[in-house]
């Protein structure tokens, strides 16, 4: 909400329930159109998250990747276990997975949280533990790379499933640089979904994914750390479409 004060102070505008029909570009405007009303601008910025691809596709541009959703599960350390960590305490990562693995966070509140793990998900936009979306499970499904995906990264994506599905199994990851923590300390938070995006020969994309065309830029993977860095990260994106001729 505080970012939508400032888009609003610099005479911005931040619009919720619509959904994109159509992305039209021609030769010196970008109309994005929805049910009921249309914008046109010079530019077009499009950072769509779960649906970048999607929105890539509508918009015309020819893209090698897929997004494939990821399920982030938290969990939350009870207040008297606040102390035990002043900083974050990561994992040494996989070199070969763009996930950073279970972490210990300590939030601005004073709390402590632990995750994520990056579990497959079927369903893009449902944050339920066992939600599906047949529609998302197909349109990955078909892809070729994600199937070359799962062949590559078969025995850490088992792991990752039993543990999600086996909470003691979740601790011991927790516990190789935090022993202390014990089953009851890991107490239920919400989830996310990354949206990470799949190449056609099965790579996951670890950095940063832009696809463009002559007025639009859209950003279709961005890996950690894009929320807390996002206003550099914005500025980095609006100076590059600015650039463009």
């Amino acid at each position: 909400m505080a970012m939508a004060g400032v888009i609003a102070k610099a005479g911005g505008e931040v619009l919720l329930g619509k959904q994109v029909r159509s992305i039209v570009e021609n030769d010196d405007r970008v109309t994005v159109a929805t049910e009921d009303e249309s914008w046109s601008a010079r530019k077009l910025v499009v950072c769509g998250g779960l649906q970048s691809d999607r929105l890539a596709r509508l918009a015309g541009l020819k893209i090698e990747h897929q997004i494939v959703p990821f399920r982030g599960e938290y969990f939350r350390l009870p207040e008297i276990k606040n102390d035990i960590v002043k900083h974050l305490i990561y994992p040494i990562p996989d070199p070969e997975l763009p996930f950073l693995g279970i972490h210990l966070t300590r939030m601005i509140d004073g709390g402590v949280t632990v995750g994520p793990n990056a579990v497959l998900g079927f369903a893009r936009e449902d944050y339920r533990k066992f939600s599906t979306d047949l529609r998302d499970i197909l349109e990955y499904g078909r892809f070729p790379g994600f199937w070359k995906s799962i062949a590559g990264n078969l025995r850490s994506g088992l792991v990752e499933m039993k543990n999600s599905l086996c909470k003691q199994g979740y601790l011991k990851q927790c516990q190789k640089y935090c022993p202390s923590l014990v089953l009851k300390d890991l107490q239920p938070c919400e989830a996310g979904i990354r949206a990470q995006a799949v190449m056609r020969d099965g790579t996951l994309v670890h950095d940063f994914l832009f696809v463009e065309s002559p007025r639009m830029l859209h950003v279709c993977n961005a890996p950690s750390p894009a929320a807390t860095s996002a206003i550099p990260i914005g500025a980095m994106i609006a100076e590059r479409l600015l650039k463009k001729s």
